[in-house]
């Protein structure tokens, strides 16, 4: 595998199934997209390479810390909720592995 990268790993009759951190923080930052209010992920940095998204990856499963910008006169609580709910059930639906957590970290407002 990939070095210094993390993978979540499932046992199959056939094999192991790994799935590294890069794949789970594009289907989150895919997921994120989806959702009304959001203007967009925040520049932080993460090991992972995708902006806004970061992991921590273990055998139980995955907790994910979002960076967003949510456009003026949404409400925040609200979309912050839709959010947690889509990026969790991407994550699950694509992959099978249990998120643990969304942590969703509303760092501004964009009036545009």
């Amino acid at each position: 595998m990939g070095e210094n990268k993390e993978y979540m790993t499932h046992p199959d009759e056939l094999g192991c199934i790994h799935i590294s951190e890069d794949v789970l923080a594009s289907i989150a930052a895919g997921a994120v997209a989806e959702v009304e209010g959001i203007s967009g992920l925040m520049n932080v940095a993460a090991k992972s390479g995708v902006k806004g998204v970061r992991l921590a990856v273990d055998e139980d499963g995955a907790v994910v810390d979002l960076y967003v910008m949510i456009r003026y006169g949404y409400a925040i609580p609200e979309v912050a909720d839709k959010l947690q709910s889509a990026v969790s059930g991407a994550v699950e639906s694509m992959t099978g592995f249990e998120v643990k957590a969304v942590n969703v970290h509303v760092g501004g407002v964009c009036f545009q």
